[in-house]
């Protein structure tokens, strides 16, 4: 009975911020619009020249990490403006509340992520895959591992006066590992490489969400309840 209750509170509240996104859109909005300007200033700078493997793997996870920063730092600061803190607190354990999170967190990212990637496809002519299956992983580990950072950064920086200033800066040092390993794999995927050439980046992706899935559920507790 306890398993099927927390299955249900996660469920319950990933279901409710999916229903409230829907309505208000902020985070949506927010991801697209930002992906959108930052993909045309990426254009109009490029012009004709001809980017290298690594800077045209850099631009696509820079956009991707400031749109991530833009539309998913209200994770829980959103909770703490409607005061419905206390109520997820009477409802829900506090790993229900953490899981629900992250499953909408990283639904919201996959499908940004998608369309972050096509557009990229159809305005960086000079961005060619040759591996495309090491770029799917690559997109989906990386896209897991930032889901996975900002909700718990997400959690700690809601109490916070300075939110959005907070975001950012705890981000970086903290997604840094995963920055700097998903570009390395997109760069192979690129270049064509196989997976085994690829693996010791997925090895790398792969510890990291373990990681820090597993220190966000230790600590999520503690942050919740402070």
């Amino acid at each position: 009975m306890e398993k099927y209750n927390y299955k249900s509170s996660t469920l319950t509240i990933f279901m409710k911020d999916f229903r409230s996104e829907l309505r208000t859109r902020y985070a949506l909005n927010a991801l697209l619009m930002f992906v959108i300007t930052t993909l045309s200033i990426i254009m109009f700078a490029i012009g004709q020249e001809s980017p290298s493997v690594e800077i045209l793997a850099g631009m696509l996870w820079i956009v991707i990490f400031f749109s991530a920063m833009s539309g998913m730092s209200r994770s829980f600061v959103s909770e703490e403006e409607r005061g419905t803190v206390m109520t997820l607190h009477l409802i829900a354990t506090p790993a229900s509340v953490y899981f629900g999170k992250l499953i909408f967190n990283l639904v919201l990212m996959i499908s940004m992520n998608i369309f972050t990637v096509l557009l990229y496809f159809l305005v960086i002519p000079n961005f060619v895959v040759r591996s495309f299956d090491v770029f799917v992983i690559t997109m989906f580990l990386g896209t897991v591992g930032l889901s996975c950072s900002a909700t718990i950064i997400a959690a700690i920086i809601a109490k916070s006066t300075t939110k959005g200033t907070l975001y950012p800066v705890l981000s970086f040092p903290i997604l840094l590992p995963l920055l700097l390993a998903v570009i390395s794999a997109t760069k192979m995927a690129i270049e064509g490489a196989t997976i085994r050439l690829a693996s010791g980046e997925f090895q790398i992706l792969a510890s990291y969400i373990l990681v820090i899935t597993a220190a966000s559920y230790i600590l999520f507790d503690y942050i919740w309840k402070d």
